[in-house]
């Protein structure tokens, strides 16, 4: 199995600058298809991740991979930090953001920045919490883009990881691969318009190291504390670190 995928079969364009196109792509359909596809679970996902952060500092926070800004804006509803920075590669997903931060009235609250999640622009030691939510599995690579959370990362501070990972109970197992592999891509391909988003899905899913392997990789790059939740019989994973 390929340790890496790209969402295009384009040799000269790197993972990063096709992760960067596909999103764009698909920026007008992705919270829609988000919540359809996954039968609303994923908004449970995302509540349950943001509580993580609950009896912890979070006064700063950094969303790496924020797309349109969904996770900043739970957060600020429930455990209303002082500030969230939204960072991601996709503008046209930035501006989908921009407008849902607006209609929320958290323009101050929330700012959102085009950049690359493997050189985050920001000094050291700058950020209460750090979050992402299906966005690691997207990194060209992803142990520099843990080394830059953690770097930005306050000491002591905590990041919190939500991605989807490979369930193992049988016969759930084999339902979801189903799913995933053959009806998920033909849906995204109507809706969206882009034949190969949700067929890379997939594969990234498959090669992602998920579970512990994903948390033996946050302790090689130096994080401590590190757990792994898996959540819906392991269709979705909560990892957290601590600096």
């Amino acid at each position: 199995m390929e340790k890496s995928v790209k969402p295009y079969s384009k040799d000269g364009e790197g993972k990063k600058t096709q992760v960067s196109k596909m999103f764009d792509s698909i920026a007008p359909y992705y919270d829609f298809l988000n919540h359809f596809l996954s039968l609303g679970i994923d908004i449970s996902w995302r509540k349950k991740a943001i509580d993580e952060l609950k009896g912890v500092e979070h006064k700063q926070i950094l969303d790496v991979a924020t797309g349109t800004a969904d996770l900043p804006i739970m957060m600020m509803k429930r455990i209303q930090p002082e500030k969230i920075i939204g960072l991601d590669i996709s503008k046209e997903m930035l501006q989908v953001g921009h407008k849902k931060i607006g209609k929320n009235g958290m323009e101050k609250a929330i700012e959102l920045m085009h950049g690359d999640s493997e050189n985050l622009p920001f000094e050291d030691n700058s950020f209460d919490a750090v979050t992402v939510a299906f966005g690691v599995r997207n990194f060209e690579n992803l142990e520099k883009g843990l080394g830059e959370m953690k770097r930005v990362l306050k000491p002591g501070g905590k990041m919190v990881i939500l991605e989807f990972s490979k369930p193992t109970m049988f016969p759930f197992k084999q339902g979801f691969n189903f799913y995933f592999k053959y009806i998920l891509p033909v849906i995204g391909r109507i809706t969206s318009k882009d034949p190969k988003a949700y067929d890379y899905l997939y594969r990234s899913v498959q090669v992602f190291p998920d579970g512990e392997k994903l948390v033996n990789i946050l302790q090689k790059t130096g994080f401590n504390n590190n757990k792994c939740k898996a959540l819906t019989l392991g269709i979705c994973s909560i990892y957290t670190s601590q600096k």
